[in-house]
């Protein structure tokens, strides 16, 4: 039976990136050394971690004056790194969701933080849009894809002052402008590669303008300077996250991407708006095309369990709901297939008959 893994991360990999990796363990660049062994200072793997920047630049036309971080500690160490490093006096936050709101948090410990708007009092079931972004503060934060609750901001944001975004769940879904922010970054485990490394990319003339000191390994500058090298980087999870931009590229980038996503999600969400059994839990209008978050209509609510079993039996991997809300969530990132996203619709349709008929 095929597996369809819709975990929302650690998620699924392209087939072609899971079986490069596994060479490049094995014998990487035929040196008789594994990927994983190798010397983080050898030109072997100089060699990945250029590429690497080249192809994220070149995906996302990122224009000249950023600079292209691949750090450890995921993106939860960025609601940290950020405010560290340009949040002078205040700071402004969207709260679109736990993410959002676990950096807001961060953000505290180094300065005023002013919450510009919130969708908490309706679960974060939609996006907020009528607000004022204050022009005195040193930053406006948004997360722009929230994996537990199923909404997206799905354009760049005009902001009077530097934007910054995390996009760990659905960069390189769509194209970017990217001159509108300041920094994005994110966890590789959605879109980009394997749990183990997180990307940043930076405005280089936005730092440098805190007064505070900040401490080596926290200051995006360190990083900037010395390529992402300043200490042993995650070698293994970059080689993988390469072979993924290099499945991208191949793919025809970004702009293809986008239709295939947005083919699979409307796919999706027109079986649930259709089948009586589910409702999606996020608004239309704010919908995710990556994170397809449902539950069973409010008559059907005692089949929950039922479904989730028949589901995985079917080999639908990974759909059951985030912990804090239940019901269902199907990630369907870049490299879902279509038939990944069709065999959950039979499963959906399958169990409608044997229940209504």
């Amino acid at each position: 039976m095929k597996k369809y893994n819709f975990n929302a991360g650690p998620s699924i990999l392209p087939q072609v990136v899971i079986e490069k990796t596994a060479e490049a363990v094995k014998d990487f660049n035929g040196s008789g050394l594994s990927i994983m062994e190798i010397s983080h200072r050898s030109k072997d793997f100089q060699a990945v971690m250029d590429e690497a920047v080249a192809l994220f630049k070149e995906l996302l036309q990122i224009p000249d004056g950023y600079s292209v971080l691949f750090l450890g500690g995921g993106a939860s160490l960025q609601f940290c790194m950020v405010p560290y490093n340009l949040l002078e006096k205040k700071a402004a936050y969207l709260n679109t969701g736990t993410w959002a709101n676990k950096a807001l948090k961060e953000a505290k410990f180094f300065g005023e933080v002013v919450e510009v708007a919130s969708s908490k009092d309706a679960l974060y079931s939609y996006i907020p849009k009528d607000y004022t972004i204050p022009a005195d503060a040193d930053y406006f934060h948004i997360t722009t894809n929230n994996t537990i609750y199923g909404t997206e901001i799905r354009k760049d944001i005009d902001s009077p002052i530097p934007l910054v975004a995390d996009m760990s769940s659905d960069i390189f879904s769509r194209p970017l402008d990217v001159s509108k922010y300041a920094v994005i970054y994110g966890g590789a485990q959605k879109n980009v590669g394997p749990a183990g490394v997180a990307f940043v990319i930076v405005k280089e003339d936005v730092l440098g303008k805190v007064s505070r000191p900040i401490p080596t390994m926290l200051n995006y500058r360190t990083h900037v300077e010395n390529g992402s090298m300043f200490n042993t980087p995650p070698v293994l999870p970059i080689y993988a996250c390469l072979e993924t931009l290099r499945w991208l590229k191949a793919l025809g980038g970004v702009e293809v991407m986008e239709k295939i996503n947005i083919e699979k999600a409307t796919m999706l969400y027109e079986e649930i708006d259709r089948n009586p059994l589910f409702k999606g839990t996020a608004v239309p209008e704010d919908r995710s095309i990556m994170n397809v978050c449902f539950v069973m209509s409010d008559e059907y609510k005692d089949l929950e369990q039922e479904f989730l079993k028949f589901a995985t039996e079917r080999g639908m991997v990974g759909i059951k709901g985030h912990r804090s809300i239940g019901g269902f969530r199907a990630s369907i990132y870049n490299a879902m297939p279509k038939e990944g996203v069709q065999a959950l619709i039979d499963c959906m349709r399958e169990f409608e008959r044997i229940n209504l008929r």
